[in-house]
């Protein structure tokens, strides 16, 4: 297991400013969604067009840069990969901002993603290095809250400022506080020593060939990584097509979309990922198992919900303010509290699995197969489905081609359970493992 040291106020501090970042990383990643309807209407591009630009694009150059500065940071440690990369990814997100065409937005685009692709697997190496075992899946809910609230601010404000001010002010304004936040890691957190230095008594580095090889024979890791990829898929469509859905099939404006899917459905979201933490915590004690049963049970929850909301047809349940509440979107607050389950406990299991020097290489991997399907397959998929269907359904196709989506998550509550039984078996093998040195060293 990886040695953490005690728990003080700085140890939380530094998550404090890990988790904050995390949520820029999702603000700038998630902003892009809130913006389609415009940035269709200025560059005249189709709904598969826009797949390519927020999925395909973002995820290849995130998954080629995602290994290497994962092992990068085991190697010269987390802090100074992830601070460069906030900025990094803030400076080119402000660029979205300025671009003159279609070409450079994707150019801009690619940035973020570069500068995205060092910010999640070695976040969550270090809140591993920091925390100890028996803690973790609590302060890796707390850093995941990011992708929540990143969800609440990058879509709720993201929303207004565009409404008002324009999608390039969205992008400009949104941008520019990770770049004080990678400034604030880099200068006030104190780190661990790098897992090469903690590690140099096991020999040379490998090559990362190898070493992807090596990671990928673990059964239970394998399946951990396709879980990652298929609910991946889904979550990254529904996140990025849900406003057009309210704005097309509900009847919505782009600000009210951005605040219902932004704010509310952030916050059940973020309420989930909290709730999923300290419950995983908590069973895992009793029963190892349960650090993979948790997210199964959460996805299994979520399913019916997520049909709920695509299929049900229009009405208004209530208004907030001047915005109203499509009935739908009652089930969709269900659904993002129990369809986010699945993210921390899988990224804990993997902190449970590896080593201090592998565990940023094995997150980069799991994180990369999130990104090259989820961001990559997901809102291309579902956009290339609503333009199919469009002869037939006409401006019903994004209600089905998104209702489709949940299939996926079918896919990863099977890869789950797969990946219980040798999870457990392989924690078991590890404390035995622990048990006969111990025994041999007294």
């Amino acid at each position: 297991m990886n040695p953490s040291p005690p728990v003080t106020w700085r140890t939380h501090y530094a998550l404090l400013v890990l988790a904050s970042i995390y949520v820029f990383n999702y603000i700038d990643r998630q902003l892009m969604a809130i913006l389609i309807e415009p940035v269709k209407q200025e560059f005249g591009i189709s709904d598969t067009g826009i797949g390519l630009l927020s999925g395909v694009t973002f995820a290849v150059f995130y998954t080629v840069f995602g290994l290497p500065l994962g092992r990068l940071s085991d190697r010269i440690g987390r802090k100074p990969v992830i601070a460069f990369s906030c900025m990094a990814w803030s400076l080119m997100t402000m660029l979205c901002g300025m671009a003159g065409s279609f070409f450079t937005l994707v150019l801009a685009r690619i940035g973020v993603a570069i500068g995205e692709a060092g910010g999640t697997a070695p976040s969550v190496a270090m809140v591993s290095d920091l925390y100890p075992a028996h803690r973790r899946s609590t302060a890796l809910a707390v850093l995941m809250l990011g992708s929540s609230l990143g969800a609440i601010v990058g879509l709720g404000l993201g929303g207004w400022i565009a409404q008002h001010h324009g999608w390039r002010y969205a992008f400009l304004l949104i941008g520019a506080p990770g770049i004080l936040l990678g400034l604030l890691l880099l200068l006030t957190v104190r780190s661990p020593a790098p897992p090469r230095v903690r590690q140099a008594a096991e020999g040379p580095q490998e090559g990362w060939l190898r070493t992807l090889a090596e990671l990928l024979r673990m059964p239970s890791f394998l399946w951990l990584v396709l879980t990652g990829g298929a609910a991946a898929i889904a979550g990254y469509a529904i996140g990025t097509w849900s406003p057009s859905f309210l704005i097309r099939s509900h009847g919505l404006n782009m600000q009210q979309a951005g605040f219902l899917v932004g704010v509310v459905g952030g916050t059940g979201s973020t309420i989930g990922t909290l709730v999923c933490g300290m419950l995983t915590d908590r069973l895992a004690r009793r029963d190892v198992g349960w650090q993979i049963g948790v997210p199964l049970l959460g996805t299994l929850l979520s399913i019916p919900f997520a049909l709920a909301y695509f299929l049900w047809p229009q009405g208004v349940a209530f208004h907030i303010g001047d915005t109203p509440v499509p009935q739908a979107f009652l089930f969709y607050s269900a659904f993002g509290f129990f369809g986010v389950w699945w993210a921390t406990p899988c990224l804990g299991a993997i902190t449970h699995l590896f080593p201090a020097h592998r565990l940023a290489q094995a997150t980069a991997i799991f994180v990369m197969a999130m990104t090259l399907l989820g961001v990559g397959v997901g809102p291309l998929l579902i956009g290339m489905l609503s333009d199919v269907f469009v002869p037939s359904l006409q401006g019903e196709s994004l209600r089905y081609a998104l209702a489709a989506s949940v299939v996926l998550l079918v896919l990863a509550a099977g890869f789950l359970a797969m990946a219980l039984p040798r999870y457990r078996a392989r924690m078991k093998g590890l404390a035995d493992g622990a048990a006969t040195v111990g025994a041999v060293a007294v």
